[in-house]
């Protein structure tokens, strides 16, 4: 009997199940699938975002770090520059005292002056300072300072270097002191 009964039911739930009911069950079920693929949609697009910005915000950071790398090796190679700039000026009267040592050979002291001058040169270079090399060379504005120009006879030397009145010098590849020339014309 009981068994019965549970058919009864189940037919009476079968009835209740009326096309129209089915087709509202239908619509219901239609309209949750398309909510449920526009939310999928949008929280695609939110991650798409989201990476995008976090790709973006990695490659600042990345740059950043490189270039701050950058900045303290450049520091760190000009670091002295000041005190080399300041120390030009001494190595200028070295150079113009090695000059007039070279047309006296043979005294002992300006031997000894020799060796100052080349280790004091020695030490300059192993902190990154190399002096120009200008004369005879094509006047380039962008590291020579014309002083003045002068009337030379040969063809070949108008627009070059005939004479050089201060060095110019380079640190670590930079320049820290245009060379001052004179031009020919």
């Amino acid at each position: 009997m009981e068994e019965n009964l549970r058919n009864n039911r189940d037919m009476h739930d079968e009835l209740n199940d009326s096309p129209e009911n089915i087709a509202d069950d239908n619509m219901k079920a239609g309209n949750l699938a398309k909510e449920k693929q526009e939310e999928i949609k949008r929280l695609k697009e939110e991650i798409a975002e989201l990476k995008d910005k976090y790709l973006r915000q990695a490659a600042d950071f990345d740059n950043f770090r490189k270039r701050s790398a950058k900045e303290r090796l450049e520091l760190v190679q000009t670091a002295g520059s000041e005190v080399i700039s300041s120390l030009l000026e001494v190595v200028d009267d070295f150079d113009r005292a090695e000059k007039q040592i070279q047309n006296t050979p043979g005294d002992t002291t300006a031997n000894g002056i020799l060796l100052i001058i080349n280790k004091l040169k020695n030490i300059l270079q192993a902190r990154g300072l190399k002096a120009m090399e200008t004369l005879g060379e094509e006047f380039n504005p962008d590291q020579q300072e014309a002083v003045t120009t002068l009337a030379v006879d040969k063809e070949e030397l108008k627009g070059k270097v005939v004479d050089e009145i201060e060095k110019g010098y380079y640190l670590n590849d930079k320049i820290i002191r245009f060379a001052k020339v004179v031009v020919g014309k």
